[in-house]
Protein backbone atom coordinates (compact mmCIF):
# COMPACT_ATOMS: atom_id res chain seq x y z
CA UNK A 1 0.00 0.00 0.00
CA UNK A 2 1.21 3.50 -0.72
CA UNK A 3 0.98 6.00 1.63
CA UNK A 4 -0.31 8.83 -1.02
CA UNK A 5 -0.21 11.69 1.09
CA UNK A 6 3.43 11.43 2.48
CA UNK A 7 4.40 10.31 -1.31
CA UNK A 8 2.64 13.37 -3.17
CA UNK A 9 3.87 15.78 -0.34
CA UNK A 10 7.78 14.55 -1.14
CA UNK A 11 6.80 14.50 -4.79
CA UNK A 12 5.87 18.02 -5.09
CA UNK A 13 8.65 18.89 -2.80
CA UNK A 14 11.34 17.72 -5.24
CA UNK A 15 9.27 19.31 -8.18
CA UNK A 16 8.85 22.54 -6.37
CA UNK A 17 12.96 22.66 -5.63
CA UNK A 18 13.38 21.91 -9.28
CA UNK A 19 11.77 24.72 -10.59
CA UNK A 20 8.49 23.43 -11.87
CA UNK A 21 6.41 26.00 -13.71
CA UNK A 22 3.79 26.20 -10.78
CA UNK A 23 6.72 26.52 -8.29
CA UNK A 24 8.01 29.62 -9.71
CA UNK A 25 6.77 32.43 -7.15
CA UNK A 26 5.55 35.66 -9.05
CA UNK A 27 8.06 38.57 -9.07
CA UNK A 28 7.75 42.19 -8.32
CA UNK A 29 6.43 43.87 -10.70
CA UNK A 30 3.63 40.91 -10.78
CA UNK A 31 2.96 42.35 -7.25
CA UNK A 32 3.09 46.00 -8.08
CA UNK A 33 0.25 45.67 -10.66
CA UNK A 34 -2.02 43.49 -8.85
CA UNK A 35 -1.59 46.49 -5.78
CA UNK A 36 -2.90 48.63 -8.72
CA UNK A 37 -6.02 45.80 -9.10
CA UNK A 38 -4.36 44.86 -12.46
CA UNK A 39 -4.24 41.65 -11.98
CA UNK A 40 -5.25 37.66 -13.55
CA UNK A 41 -5.40 34.51 -12.35
CA UNK A 42 -5.34 30.71 -13.49
CA UNK A 43 -7.14 27.28 -12.51
CA UNK A 44 -6.03 25.80 -15.67
CA UNK A 45 -3.05 25.56 -17.60
CA UNK A 46 -3.57 28.50 -20.45
CA UNK A 47 -6.77 30.21 -19.64
CA UNK A 48 -7.28 33.25 -17.28
CA UNK A 49 -10.24 32.80 -15.20
CA UNK A 50 -12.74 35.65 -16.16
CA UNK A 51 -12.75 38.77 -13.74
CA UNK A 52 -16.51 38.72 -13.65
CA UNK A 53 -16.09 35.37 -11.70
CA UNK A 54 -14.39 37.21 -8.88
CA UNK A 55 -16.04 39.70 -6.43
CA UNK A 56 -15.96 43.20 -7.99
CA UNK A 57 -13.08 43.86 -5.25
CA UNK A 58 -10.77 41.94 -3.76
CA UNK A 59 -10.42 44.39 -0.71
CA UNK A 60 -10.87 42.92 2.90
CA UNK A 61 -12.53 39.69 1.40
CA UNK A 62 -11.47 36.30 3.25
CA UNK A 63 -9.23 33.69 0.52
CA UNK A 64 -8.65 30.07 0.70
CA UNK A 65 -6.01 29.37 -1.24
CA UNK A 66 -6.89 25.44 -1.63
CA UNK A 67 -3.44 23.21 -2.90
CA UNK A 68 -2.40 26.20 -4.00
CA UNK A 69 1.31 26.46 -2.96
CA UNK A 70 4.26 28.15 -4.80
CA UNK A 71 4.02 31.89 -4.53
CA UNK A 72 1.82 31.95 -7.22
CA UNK A 73 -2.02 33.07 -6.87
CA UNK A 74 -1.83 33.61 -2.92
CA UNK A 75 0.24 36.64 -3.32
CA UNK A 76 -1.76 38.27 -5.96
CA UNK A 77 -4.68 37.55 -3.95
CA UNK A 78 -3.07 39.45 -0.91
CA UNK A 79 -1.84 42.13 -3.04
CA UNK A 80 -5.06 42.93 -4.58
CA UNK A 81 -6.27 43.21 -0.49
CA UNK A 82 -7.55 40.27 0.50
CA UNK A 83 -6.77 38.65 3.28
CA UNK A 84 -5.67 35.43 2.59
CA UNK A 85 -4.99 31.48 3.83
CA UNK A 86 -2.60 29.12 1.34
CA UNK A 87 -3.32 25.84 2.13
CA UNK A 88 -0.91 23.03 0.93
CA UNK A 89 0.38 19.33 1.16
CA UNK A 90 3.91 20.66 0.13
CA UNK A 91 6.34 22.66 2.67
CA UNK A 92 8.47 23.79 -0.26
CA UNK A 93 5.60 24.99 -1.71
CA UNK A 94 4.13 27.17 1.13
CA UNK A 95 7.79 27.92 1.42
CA UNK A 96 7.37 30.14 -2.10
CA UNK A 97 4.34 31.82 -1.00
CA UNK A 98 6.62 32.61 2.53
CA UNK A 99 9.09 33.74 -0.09
CA UNK A 100 7.35 36.15 -1.73
CA UNK A 101 5.12 37.35 1.11
CA UNK A 102 8.72 38.68 3.27
CA UNK A 103 9.85 40.17 0.02
CA UNK A 104 6.77 42.37 -0.92
CA UNK A 105 5.48 42.86 2.56
CA UNK A 106 2.49 40.95 2.39
CA UNK A 107 0.26 39.42 4.84
CA UNK A 108 -0.70 35.60 3.90
CA UNK A 109 -1.93 32.70 6.29
CA UNK A 110 0.23 29.31 5.82
CA UNK A 111 -1.47 25.92 6.42
CA UNK A 112 0.52 22.34 5.68
CA UNK A 113 -2.88 20.20 5.12
CA UNK A 114 -4.92 18.27 2.29
CA UNK A 115 -7.76 19.35 0.53
CA UNK A 116 -10.00 16.88 1.87
CA UNK A 117 -9.52 18.00 5.59
CA UNK A 118 -10.14 21.70 6.47
CA UNK A 119 -10.85 21.00 10.00
CA UNK A 120 -8.64 23.84 11.18
CA UNK A 121 -10.81 26.02 9.48
CA UNK A 122 -15.12 27.11 11.06
CA UNK A 123 -17.53 26.64 9.33
CA UNK A 124 -18.53 29.68 6.86
CA UNK A 125 -14.92 31.40 7.17
CA UNK A 126 -14.39 32.36 3.51
CA UNK A 127 -15.68 34.40 0.80
CA UNK A 128 -13.79 32.65 -1.64
CA UNK A 129 -12.49 29.37 -2.51
CA UNK A 130 -9.83 28.94 -4.75
CA UNK A 131 -8.48 25.68 -6.22
CA UNK A 132 -6.45 25.20 -8.79
CA UNK A 133 -6.10 21.78 -11.00
CA UNK A 134 -5.51 19.54 -8.30
CA UNK A 135 -8.42 17.19 -8.28
CA UNK A 136 -6.19 14.52 -9.01
CA UNK A 137 -4.11 14.00 -6.51
CA UNK A 138 -7.13 13.35 -4.25
CA UNK A 139 -9.03 9.68 -4.30
CA UNK A 140 -12.32 11.80 -2.57
CA UNK A 141 -12.80 14.92 -4.85
CA UNK A 142 -16.45 14.70 -3.55
CA UNK A 143 -14.79 15.71 0.32
CA UNK A 144 -13.03 18.40 -1.31
CA UNK A 145 -15.97 19.84 -2.51
CA UNK A 146 -18.10 18.76 1.13
CA UNK A 147 -15.39 20.91 2.75
CA UNK A 148 -15.36 23.64 0.48
CA UNK A 149 -18.88 24.35 0.80
CA UNK A 150 -18.51 23.86 4.55
CA UNK A 151 -16.26 26.53 4.73
CA UNK A 152 -17.51 29.02 2.54
CA UNK A 153 -20.17 31.83 3.62
CA UNK A 154 -22.98 32.23 2.18
CA UNK A 155 -23.08 33.98 -1.24
CA UNK A 156 -19.06 33.08 -1.23
CA UNK A 157 -18.05 30.81 -4.51
CA UNK A 158 -15.97 28.07 -4.89
CA UNK A 159 -13.45 28.43 -8.20
CA UNK A 160 -12.25 25.18 -9.34
CA UNK A 161 -9.79 23.54 -12.34
CA UNK A 162 -9.68 19.48 -12.81
CA UNK A 163 -8.78 17.23 -15.32
CA UNK A 164 -11.68 15.81 -17.54
CA UNK A 165 -11.99 12.13 -16.93
CA UNK A 166 -11.22 10.78 -20.33
CA UNK A 167 -8.13 12.15 -20.45
CA UNK A 168 -6.94 8.91 -18.11
CA UNK A 169 -8.07 6.21 -20.42
CA UNK A 170 -4.27 7.16 -22.01
CA UNK A 171 -0.80 6.58 -20.53
CA UNK A 172 0.56 10.15 -19.00
CA UNK A 173 3.29 9.56 -21.80
CA UNK A 174 0.91 9.66 -24.37
CA UNK A 175 -1.05 12.59 -23.34
CA UNK A 176 2.50 14.10 -23.17
CA UNK A 177 3.42 13.57 -26.59
CA UNK A 178 6.31 10.92 -25.69
CA UNK A 179 4.34 7.68 -26.86
CA UNK A 180 1.09 6.64 -28.92
CA UNK A 181 -2.21 8.09 -28.03
CA UNK A 182 -4.04 4.17 -27.79
CA UNK A 183 -6.78 4.16 -24.96
CA UNK A 184 -5.47 1.99 -22.28
CA UNK A 185 -7.38 2.20 -18.65
CA UNK A 186 -10.69 1.84 -17.49
CA UNK A 187 -12.15 4.75 -15.74
CA UNK A 188 -12.19 5.78 -13.24
CA UNK A 189 -8.51 5.24 -13.24
CA UNK A 190 -6.19 5.68 -10.46
CA UNK A 191 -2.21 5.18 -10.43
CA UNK A 192 -2.13 3.59 -7.05
CA UNK A 193 -4.18 0.81 -7.80
CA UNK A 194 -4.05 0.53 -11.77
CA UNK A 195 -0.36 0.61 -12.95
CA UNK A 196 1.16 -2.43 -13.17
CA UNK A 197 3.68 -2.83 -9.55
CA UNK A 198 6.50 -2.84 -11.69
CA UNK A 199 5.45 0.37 -12.76
CA UNK A 200 4.19 1.90 -9.69
CA UNK A 201 7.20 1.13 -8.37
CA UNK A 202 9.53 3.19 -10.83
CA UNK A 203 6.97 6.20 -10.58
CA UNK A 204 7.89 6.17 -6.74
CA UNK A 205 10.89 5.67 -7.14
CA UNK A 206 11.54 8.70 -9.29
CA UNK A 207 8.64 10.80 -7.02
CA UNK A 208 6.29 11.58 -9.65
CA UNK A 209 2.80 12.53 -8.19
CA UNK A 210 0.59 9.71 -8.05
CA UNK A 211 -2.53 10.93 -9.87
CA UNK A 212 -6.25 9.63 -9.74
CA UNK A 213 -9.13 10.36 -12.33
CA UNK A 214 -12.64 11.47 -10.99
CA UNK A 215 -16.03 10.74 -12.63
CA UNK A 216 -18.45 13.90 -13.94
CA UNK A 217 -20.89 12.97 -11.39
CA UNK A 218 -18.21 13.23 -8.81
CA UNK A 219 -16.26 16.39 -10.55
CA UNK A 220 -19.92 18.49 -11.29
CA UNK A 221 -22.75 16.60 -9.51
CA UNK A 222 -20.24 16.38 -6.28
CA UNK A 223 -20.18 20.24 -5.88
CA UNK A 224 -24.22 20.30 -6.14
CA UNK A 225 -24.55 17.33 -3.78
CA UNK A 226 -22.51 19.15 -1.32
CA UNK A 227 -24.71 22.18 -2.01
CA UNK A 228 -23.12 24.46 -4.31
CA UNK A 229 -25.27 25.82 -7.62
CA UNK A 230 -22.99 25.70 -10.55
CA UNK A 231 -23.10 28.56 -12.50
CA UNK A 232 -20.29 29.43 -14.72
CA UNK A 233 -17.29 26.83 -16.54
CA UNK A 234 -15.31 26.78 -19.36
CA UNK A 235 -12.54 24.16 -21.44
CA UNK A 236 -8.79 24.86 -21.44
CA UNK A 237 -5.98 22.76 -23.13
CA UNK A 238 -2.93 21.80 -21.29
CA UNK A 239 -0.89 23.89 -24.01
CA UNK A 240 2.20 21.24 -24.63
CA UNK A 241 0.16 18.11 -25.05
CA UNK A 242 -0.35 16.00 -28.24
CA UNK A 243 -4.21 15.66 -26.71
CA UNK A 244 -4.25 19.40 -27.07
CA UNK A 245 -5.19 18.58 -30.90
CA UNK A 246 -7.75 16.47 -30.58
CA UNK A 247 -9.68 17.77 -27.33
CA UNK A 248 -9.50 20.63 -24.41
CA UNK A 249 -8.52 18.28 -21.52
CA UNK A 250 -9.08 20.53 -18.81
CA UNK A 251 -12.39 22.40 -17.04
CA UNK A 252 -12.77 25.11 -14.91
CA UNK A 253 -15.82 25.54 -12.74
CA UNK A 254 -17.93 28.73 -10.88
CA UNK A 255 -20.01 26.74 -8.12
CA UNK A 256 -21.80 29.51 -5.57
CA UNK A 257 -22.88 28.76 -1.88
CA UNK A 258 -26.85 30.22 -1.73
CA UNK A 259 -27.82 33.13 0.47
CA UNK A 260 -29.22 31.04 4.05
CA UNK A 261 -32.65 30.67 4.46
CA UNK A 262 -32.89 33.12 7.00
CA UNK A 263 -31.73 35.78 4.22
CA UNK A 264 -33.77 34.38 1.77
CA UNK A 265 -36.84 34.90 3.66
CA UNK A 266 -35.57 38.63 5.18
CA UNK A 267 -35.17 39.39 1.26
CA UNK A 268 -38.68 38.26 0.66
CA UNK A 269 -40.18 39.95 3.09
CA UNK A 270 -38.75 43.28 2.10
CA UNK A 271 -40.03 42.68 -1.45
CA UNK A 272 -43.29 41.98 -0.73
CA UNK A 273 -43.84 44.84 1.65
CA UNK A 274 -44.42 42.79 4.77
Amino acid sequence: MVDVRAHNRAAWDLLSRAGDRWSIPVDAATVAAARRGEWSLQLTNTASVPRAWFPASLVDIDVLALASGGGQQGPIFAAAGARVTVLDNSPEQLAKDKLVAKREGLDIRLVEGTMEDLSAFADASFDLVFNPTSAMFTRDVTRVWREAARVLRPGGALLAGFVKPEVYLFDRDAVDGAAPLVARHKLPYSDEQDLPLEALAAREGRREPLESSHTLTDLLGGQMVAGLHLVAMYEDVFGDATLDHHMPGLIATRAVKPPSTAALKGRDSGASGR
